[in-house]
């Protein structure tokens, strides 16, 4: 943690050009006392944390770890079967431990990092010298995105250290707060949020707005239950909020249609390369072993070799095929020698090699067009797609679920997503047909957008009561015994990533991810490690 506090005052000190230190004869001096003086240093400040939402650029910080969720779920395999995964293993396997926590540490750390940095912003924010329109505007969104951190935290980890002032080098010492406590927080800050930007206009930049503030609450009410408040707010972001479906569903990932009119907060990238502004992602979780021969033009161009982890699993492609969901699934998932969809011309049989693909598959929200390919300068991984962290397809379905367990046209809701990827509406279904097709439409909406793992984790079969990952994962579990049964002739032929994947998810512990045993040490053991680890 002192390291947290030591690199904040760096970050403070690089926020400002070179010639703003040459102007000012302060070179070598800028510090937390002195900085925080204009509006352009609290909004550089602001941009930063925002930065830290996902920070697309480095792969192993926060990109790494989100995709390790994924594959610990019945959509995605670890996928790249020809080189150490031990970064993915602990969690994919279920045989995580707080001293074996693969890329899960990093996770746990710049949170906190970004929540010690938020703190330290706010602190500073609401005695600058600046208006009070931009004092609402900057520690309104430094305020969303402490709530963000925590929002992760809480799903990842449970109950975790809760502070929302800046911590010094001798009180870094704190035990866990309940799960509740850190939700009461997170809905605080994101409601102060919300009050701040309310006269802040909205724009199409990519910034937080009070919009994002109203939907993150939707999000995190419904995790909890609150059936009622998640009902309220997606509601609001659906009737007052500037957004609308997108005509097209392939368009929501398109790396031309950054902060289109479906999004409600993305985390940015940049095809400017000379500097690292891209995003990692595409390469994280490219095709592995692609190769010019495989192109019409056998051009090298034409070529971006990714690193094949987070492969789509034929049990999601099978739940498309159930729906007979050509768009979803063709927008979601590439198979071996298809089309790349919406890249038929350039691309008509994207191949890449079987040896190192658990699945032969890719995932198709990741990809890269030929043509954007053909423009880079260098394929360094740092790659223009920005990654969507709340759109508004999930309000609608947030607001379909809360209708369920209050009043409302659950089924209408789902309809108008179905309707959007030219699927007929669904009739008749009420009970616990209706709360599983809701389900369902989830899983297919939101496929690879970081929010599975969370859903089967509280999401509870309406015929068991069961959470829905003890009915899938498990010696017994569905997702693993359609695993065993497979016949699937990609996943059955590659076995260098094991076919019996969640057979050693354990109910009593793995609804929650350790607190890493550093974490506990550094501590003194006043942190308490999470039940059955």
């Amino acid at each position: 943690m002192k390291k947290i506090f030591l690199s904040i005052i760096a970050l403070a000190a690089v926020a400002v050009s070179c010639s703003d230190f040459i102007e000012k004869d302060e070179r070598g001096k800028q510090t937390l006392e002195n900085y925080f003086q204009t509006a352009q240093e609290c909004e550089n400040y602001t941009n930063e944390l925002t930065r830290r939402l996902l920070i697309t650029n480095d792969w192993w910080v926060l990109v790494a770890p989100r995709v390790t969720n994924e594959m610990s779920t019945d959509d995605a395999w670890m996928g790249n079967t020809g080189q150490d995964n031990s970064a993915h293993r602990p969690s994919s396997q279920y045989i995580i431990s707080p001293d074996n926590m693969g890329d899960m540490n990093s996770s746990y750390t710049a949170h906190f990092y970004t929540i010690q940095s938020a703190n330290i912003g706010l602190e500073k924010m609401a005695l600058a010298p600046i208006s009070e329109s931009q004092k609402n505007q900057y520690m309104g969104e430094s305020l969303f995105v402490r709530a963000y951190c925590y929002y992760e935290l809480v799903n990842l980890f449970g109950g975790v250290p809760l502070y929302t002032t800046s911590l010094g080098t001798t009180d870094l010492k704190l035990e866990r707060s309940s799960a509740e406590a850190v939700y009461a927080q997170i809905e605080a800050d994101l409601k102060e949020s919300a009050a701040k930007l309310e006269t802040i206009p909205v724009n199409r930049s990519g910034r937080i707005n009070k919009w994002a503030a109203y939907a993150l609450l939707a999000r995190v009410s419904l995790f909890q239950e609150k059936w009622a408040e998640a009902k309220q707010y997606s509601n609001k972001v659906i009737t007052e909020g500037p957004y609308s479906l997108e005509t097209d569903f392939l368009n929501i990932w398109n790396v031309n249609n950054h902060n289109g009119v479906e999004s409600i907060l993305e985390a940015q990238s940049s095809d400017v390369q000379n500097k690292s502004l891209g995003s990692a992602l595409p390469t994280l979780a490219g095709a592995r072993g692609e190769d010019k021969k495989y192109f019409p033009s056998n051009d090298a161009g034409d070529v971006l070799d990714g690193w094949g982890w987070c492969m789509p699993t034929s049990d999601l492609e099978n739940a498309y095929l159930s729906e007979n969901d050509v768009i979803r699934r063709r927008s979601t998932i590439t198979k071996w020698g298809e089309a790349a969809y919406g890249d038929e011309v350039l691309n008509p049989t994207h191949k890449f090699s079987l040896n190192d693909n658990k699945s032969g598959r890719i995932c198709r929200k990741y990809y890269i067009p030929i043509a954007t390919r053909r423009a880079l300068d260098n394929k360094d991984g740092h790659l223009p797609l920005n990654v969507p962290l709340i759109r508004l397809a999930e309000m609608y379905l947030t607001r379909a679920e809360a209708s369920f367990h209050t009043t409302g046209d659950a089924l209408g809701d789902i309809n108008i997503i179905r309707a959007r990827v030219k699927l007929e509406p669904k009739t008749g279904l009420a009970g616990p047909n209706l709360l599983k097709q809701i389900y369902k439409e989830r899983r297919l909406e939101l496929a690879f957008e970081g929010l599975r793992l969370y859903d089967i984790r509280r999401e509870k079969d309406p015929t068991t009561g069961k959470r829905v990952i003890e009915t899938l994962m498990g010696p017994n579990g569905t997702f693993v015994q359609y695993n065993l049964n497979s016949t699937d002739p990609y996943e059955t032929t590659n076995l260098r990533e094991p076919q019996d994947k969640g057979i050693n998810f354990n109910p009593a512990k793995n609804l929650l991810w350790p607190i890493p045993q550093m974490e506990i040490d550094l501590s003194g053991g006043l942190i308490k490690q999470n039940p059955g680890y």
